[in-house]
């Protein structure tokens, strides 16, 4: 008799009992059934020397768990699938007291009873319903998750109490309960096939669904749009009302921006010369403040993204914000920062001249103009430039955008904003609703003024609600159809369905609808059409790929105009012109893309004039770190770092192996194999022609393969003006390699701007 066999157990009600190997064994075979080089004996062996006498059995199953998890590799990818099953086995015992759920109706009667799903669940739906969906819930998806994907659902979306650690639920339960949610509201004679279908996209990774969803639909909070946008004044009022709508939509997980520009500088009159203004940097550390103030329920960090002119007159003091050096009273670190620039600053750096500052206070009509009209902002920048009344400085335009790349590299988190491609290739009509600040993936008109107070009954803060198609799961372009009416309907559906805590951001709701459908598995999809981010043919794929994403979400929200009516604010974009993304794209794409369109995009465009459109904004392509893990998809448009990735999170360190490995392992093109940004932002051009607000874009670098092992300047504002000539909006992350490993840890961020607008 070994050791182990004699070892004792200690069982969860506190009772000891003789380890079981032989039950141990019986489970890890399971798992492993259909599984290709993987090992039940190794998995033992790795486990058994970690038991001791006493083991509780939670332990036992979490150390079986993190051996198998140890053992993926290139060579063994299968382990994925092994831990994960054993994962879902102990969550499942951990939630149910057994391996098989319980019937859908006891298990929502169970938990509306706890307080842990909304009782409108047992209102809406009568038992008839529940017997037809419980029949309907195929419980054997879940061993379609990779190991990293249950290790996510176990930390962040599954219901449970975030103190114990007591799970209530599984990923199917979760993924109808959503479905039924959504649709609650649907005529009883369609919406069990609504439900059915919606159940089928997102259970069969069609459709990727963002963190406040997942975590948040069926439960009593009702708030789940991914991004907040607030356009914050330069009074105390407006300073004040922000940081109150922070806070209330921080704790409700939603992602965070703020336009913060238009505060005035330090040192400007206030009350007629009676005082001097304490300029941006006291009320930006409030900010803060209000950011970090709530947990959002430990489903994930608040974070937030602070955008502000490039010609502001503080601007030199504002790019360092987030730099390690300097003292706490000149830094704010725990923000992430977003510099908006437009078509006359980059004139200026081309032409080698200057660039003068102002504090928006001093200079009247200049800072809308910036945004909404750039031939106005231009001739008020030289007309406020000539006149020697007005506090300005002046610098080499050299200058000020090398400190701005410098930031950019040295925190990876300056982000861009090109203000003026934000409007003029917009969904809305910058001449009454112009774009002013961004989340990175996304931009949403905001009012003509500032918000004043959170409770103004025709102030505005911009919510966008997200989701996404999962470009690795098409067998061909026809099925975005569907999908595409699946997502708008059910996006739609949610905006009825949450609350909002701010009136402000019911009145933009109300008047916008706006959504936010973007990619996950981008890398994926390239690499099974057997091309690659630095292939010539990746371009006219990913022309047809985001020709079709676009045309067929139009097409459901026009659909959904003609049955509900347009949003509100329809009159307030462009579309109701007949104005399409088609036709006000950056035409430098055409000197290296030639695929022409290929649907009927003037049959379209005739339906939108005539029956409007439900939502303002449709597209928006964001990052969606966690929930491409939920999928096992390579994340968002990004190339993946390694064939297996090591991610960070704060459940610890996760292995997850790139899709269809080892069949395509040399198809695939990894981040560190790409020879320059260039193919890559030439990608992100032609997707940007198509998608309506903007695109999460990072540029990338390896030090070694530049001279003296430093990125040249010179590169980096190379990249941002391509960047801009290809009509790009927004760039997100600066990654730059430390030399690791291709599969180096990969810290986790699931955000369009450092935790803002999460997927």
């Amino acid at each position: 008799m070994t050791k182990y066999e004699t070892m004792k157990v200690t069982k969860r009600d506190g009772r000891q009992e003789s380890i079981n190997l032989d039950k141990i064994h019986r489970v890890i075979t399971w798992a492993a059934e259909g599984l290709d080089n993987v090992s039940v004996s190794q998995v033992e062996l790795k486990s058994h020397i970690q038991f001791y006498d006493g083991i509780r059995t939670d332990d036992i199953h979490e150390t079986i768990i993190k051996s198998a998890a140890d053992l993926i590799s290139e060579d063994t990818p299968d382990y994925q699938y092994l831990a994960a099953r054993l994962a879902i086995f102990h969550l499942r015992k951990i939630a149910f007291g057994q391996f098989e759920p319980p019937h859908l109706l006891e298990h929502v009667r169970k938990l509306t009873a706890l307080g842990k799903y909304d009782e409108h669940l047992l209102k809406d739906y009568d038992e008839a319903e529940f017997d037809e969906l419980n029949q309907y819930i195929d419980h054997w998806r879940d061993m379609d998750f990779a190991y990293a994907a249950v290790k996510q659902l176990e930390g962040k979306y599954l219901v449970q109490n975030r103190v114990t650690k007591q799970l209530y639920e599984s990923p199917q339960f979760l993924y109808i309960l959503v479905a039924m949610c959504l649709f609650s509201k649907y005529p009883k004679e369609t919406r069990l096939d609504y439900v059915k279908r919606f159940y089928d996209a997102v259970s069969r990774f069609k459709i990727s669904l963002p963190t406040p969803i997942m975590s948040g639909v069926r439960t009593p909070t009702r708030q789940f749009s991914s991004c907040v946008l607030i356009e914050c004044g330069d009074s105390l009022d407006s300073i004040n009302a922000t940081t109150s709508a922070i806070v209330r939509y921080v704790s409700q997980r939603a992602g965070i921006g703020i336009n913060g520009g238009r505060i005035r500088a330090l040192g400007s009159e206030i009350r007629g010369g009676e005082a001097q203004h304490t300029g941006c940097i006291p009320f930006y550390k409030m900010f803060q403040a209000a950011v970090k103030s709530c947990s959002q329920g430990g489903v994930r960090g608040g974070a937030a993204t602070l955008f502000y002119p490039l010609w502001h007159l503080e601007v030199e003091s504002l790019l360092v914000l987030k730099n390690n050096r300097g003292v706490e009273e000149n830094r704010i670190r725990h923000l992430d920062y977003g510099v908006q620039i437009n078509r006359l600053l980059y004139q200026r750096l081309i032409k080698g001249q200057n660039i003068t500052l102002f504090s928006p206070h001093d200079v009247p009509g200049m800072y809308d103009a910036f945004f909404a009209d750039q031939d106005e902002f231009e001739r008020l920048y030289l007309k406020y430039e000539a006149d020697p009344s007005i506090r300005k400085r002046s610098l080499p335009a050299t200058e000020l955008f090398s400190l701005v790349m410098q930031e950019r590299a040295g925190t990876g988190r300056i982000y861009i904003q090109n203000v003026d491609h934000c409007n003029t290739h917009s969904p809305f009509d910058p001449a009454v609703a112009p774009v002013r600040q961004s989340n990175l993936c996304m931009e949403i008109a905001l009012p003509t003024r500032e918000l004043d107070d959170i409770n103004d009954p025709d102030g505005e803060i911009a919510l966008c609600t997200l989701s996404a198609f999962n470009l690795g799961a098409l067998e061909s372009l026809d099925e975005l159809e569907g999908l595409a009416d699946l997502a708008v309907r059910a996006l739609d559906a949610l905006l009825d369905y949450q609350d909002y805590p701010v009136k402000a951001a019911l009145n933009a709701t109300e008047k916008r609808r706006s959504l936010g459908v973007g990619v996950i598995n981008y890398a994926y999809y390239l690499a099974k059409n057997g091309t690659r981010y630095s292939d010539a043919a990746a371009i006219g794929l990913t022309h047809r790929t985001f020709e079709a994403i676009q045309y067929y979400l139009l097409k459901a929200s026009m659909q959904l105009s003609r049955e509900y009516g347009p949003c509100k604010a329809f009159d307030e974009t462009t579309y109701a012109k007949g104005i399409l993304p088609i036709d006000t794209y950056k035409r430098d794409l055409d000197a290296f893309c030639t695929e022409p369109l290929h649907l009927d995009w003037e049959s379209l465009r005739r339906d939108i004039q005539q029956y409007g459109l439900r939502n303002s904004t449709l597209t928006a392509l964001m990052p969606s770190e966690t929930s491409s893990q939920i999928a096992n998809a390579t994340n968002g448009i990004e190339p993946p770092r390694g064939l297996v990735s090591v991610k960070q999170s704060k459940d610890g360190i996760l292995r997850q192996v790139v899709p269809d490995f080892p069949r395509l392992r040399n198809q695939y093109e990894l981040l560190w194999q790409m020879p320059s940004n260039e193919g890559y932002l030439k990608l992100v051009g032609v997707m940007q022609k198509f998608v309506d607000q903007s695109i999460s874009a990072n540029t990338n670098y390896d030090p070694q393969r530049f001279e003296g092992g430093r990125v040249p300047m010179k590169q980096l504002l190379k990249d941002l003006l391509q960047a801009y000539k290809y009509g790009l909006k927004t760039l997100y992350y600066h990654n730059t390699r430390d030399g690791a490993a291709d599969a180096q840890a990969e810290a986790e961020d699931d955000s369009c701007a450092g935790g803002a607008c999460k997927i």
